[in-house]
């Protein structure tokens, strides 16, 4: 036999010993196995589902894929605020504080043991600080007279009942305070929101959404304050909390076509409250004044408006009465909103803006909460001043 052949043939069978020796060891001890397919990311045929690099994303975001970033926020939900039944009652507590000196003054003048002309006198300064009015004031005095000549004697309860029953015949008991919501046969109900800037009149707005969501109501927002890019961002803030479109152009566009096609929105999508906030317009200007009964007539040959609510700080008192006499000569009120009514001791203000303007208030702000705009109980009203001065 050729050695020569031989020695090839003992040399690949070496090699191949030694091969298949090294690719059939056993794994090391110790070693960690190999994790199953599913924990290695790939599918059921093996493909890999790895998470896409920051590239990949950046070109889904180009191409108008949503991708969630790590650890970002998921959307907010829509809320669903608490029904308007009975939120006066709640806050109660909240304007008894804020009314604290005004009924603590009343209860403690009317059950000294003996009055007098000058306490008579003290009475009524009392009520005129409390911005009740002079005439208001002079009335309340001379019918509390009457009743305590009458009565003679007197009990704190006594006390306390005449001034209750006085206050509440000055605020009106029969006055409509309804704010008219309610979808008609020409459509969606239409409220327009009408004041100064700084009387909380957009928050109002979008404060008046939520209570008519959280009584179930569908609700569109036409932002018709053009002047002000930020009460357009404001109110469509205040909309998408509650799910309710707001209806709005860029800034310097005709009030009165925002409105109109708010209203226009509101009929296509069968809501049954449309909700238009207005420039906050200065009662000097009467160019701005009349463009707001335009924006009233505009959306008069649509359909109806059902409310128009002035809001008032109650904490500006002559002031924003002023205001509210331009404002009521410009368009037709139908209530007033008391704004910031927790934030003075000044409650009397409820007796004097009805008086001057023959008009009910509606609506008070009693905080900065979301949920701090209540409908107006006259009740509930004079309860929480007289307990304030308890």
């Amino acid at each position: 036999m050729d050695y020569t052949i031989f020695a090839v043939i003992i040399f690949v069978v070496a090699l191949l010993v030694v091969g298949g020796a090294f690719l059939i060891r056993p794994r090391r001890s110790g070693a960690p196995p190999e994790p199953p397919a599913e924990e290695r990311g790939e599918g059921a045929a093996g493909t890999t589902t790895a998470e896409p690099d920051e590239e990949s994303a950046q070109h889904e975001r180009a191409a108008g894929t949503a991708v969630a970033e790590p650890g970002a926020p998921a959307a907010a939900e829509i809320e669903t605020p608490p029904p308007s039944a009975g939120r006066l009652v709640r806050l109660r507590a909240r304007l008894a504080r804020s009314q604290n000196v005004f009924g603590q003054s009343l209860l403690g003048l009317l059950s000294a043991d003996r009055l007098d002309e000058s306490a008579w006198e003290e009475i009524e300064d009392t009520l005129i600080t409390a911005d009740v009015g002079v005439t208001s004031a002079a009335q309340i005095v001379e019918n509390l007279r009457t009743k305590v000549k009458v009565l003679g004697s007197r009990t704190p309860d006594e006390v306390r009942d005449l001034l209750r029953s006085e206050l509440l015949a000055q605020i009106g008991t029969d006055q409509d305070r309804t704010v008219h919501t309610e979808p008609h046969a020409g459509g969606p109900a239409v409220v327009m929101v009408v004041g100064v800037n700084g009387t909380g009149k957009t928050t109002t707005a979008g404060k008046l959404a939520r209570v008519l969501v959280g009584d179930g109501r569908s609700v569109v927002l036409g932002a018709a304050d053009t002047f002000r890019a930020a009460a357009a961002d404001q109110l469509e803030t205040w909309g998408s909390r509650v799910g309710a479109p707001v209806v709005r152009r860029d800034e310097g566009a005709d009030p009165a076509s925002v409105a109109f096609e708010a209203v226009t929105r509101g009929m296509d999508d069968h809501a049954d409250t449309v909700i238009v906030d207005t420039a906050g317009r200065l009662h000097t200007k009467t160019g701005l004044m009349d463009e707001l009964g335009k924006v009233k007539r505009v959306v008069e040959k649509k359909t109806s408006v059902d409310d128009v609510l002035l809001v008032l700080d109650a904490t500006t008192g002559q002031n924003g009465l002023r205001q509210a006499r331009v404002f009521a000569e410009a368009v037709n009120i139908s209530g007033i909103v008391l704004t910031k009514l927790d934030g003075t001791a000044k409650g009397g203000i409820v007796i004097q803006v009805q008086r001057e303007l023959g008009v009910p208030v509606k609506l008070v702000g009693l905080g900065e909460g979301p949920d701090d705009l209540a409908p107006f109980d006259h009740e509930a009203f004079v309860d929480a001043i007289l307990e304030g001065g308890e």
